[in-house]
């Protein structure tokens, strides 16, 4: 057991699986939220479905985000390329892949909600769209945050 725990690609394999499943997992409850509310403004009138797809899909962005965490790190650990990390450098990757997981995780739920309220703005005043997609966007800012330091820790290990 202390064998696994003392590998480097281990910890930064944890850090891949948890950056692009927990923001992979904020990103699907986000969407889905956002599109349970996108279905019934769709059911009432089907000509506001381009409007409420563009919101349902803001939360989505997460995964997206995860994702891309996910390859720069297998991509840096020998999986992908690069070279394997010894148990600093794996333990220095896991805590990389952090903010992207958390926040992604986080974030991805908080901007389902956000967007299905927007989703509501859109629902009794279409013209009001653009000002409805900037709510979900604030709190995508915090995503792409948690991205940038994901990342450029984990090019800079």
């Amino acid at each position: 057991m202390s064998e696994i725990f003392g590998n480097g690609t281990v910890w930064a394999l944890l850090g891949v699986a948890l950056a692009a499943g927990l923001a992979g997992c904020g990103s699907a409850i986000g969407v889905g939220v956002a599109g349970q509310a996108a279905a019934g403004v769709v059911t009432e009138d089907p000509d506001k479905f381009a409007k409420v797809l563009v919101l349902q899909l803001l939360p989505g962005t997460q995964g997206i985000y995860g994702l891309l965490i996910a390859f720069v790190t297998l991509s840096r650990i020998g999986i992908l390329g690069g070279a394997e990390p010894d148990l600093v450098s794996g333990l220095l990757i896991f805590a990389a892949c952090l903010p992207i997981a958390i926040a992604g995780l986080v974030s991805g739920i908080h901007q389902g909600r956000t967007s299905a309220a927007s989703i509501g703005i859109v629902a009794k005043k279409p013209e009001q769209f653009v000002k409805a997609m900037l709510f979900p966007a604030m709190v995508e800012t915090y995503a792409i945050l948690a991205l940038l330091v994901s990342f450029l820790a984990i090019v800079n290990i």
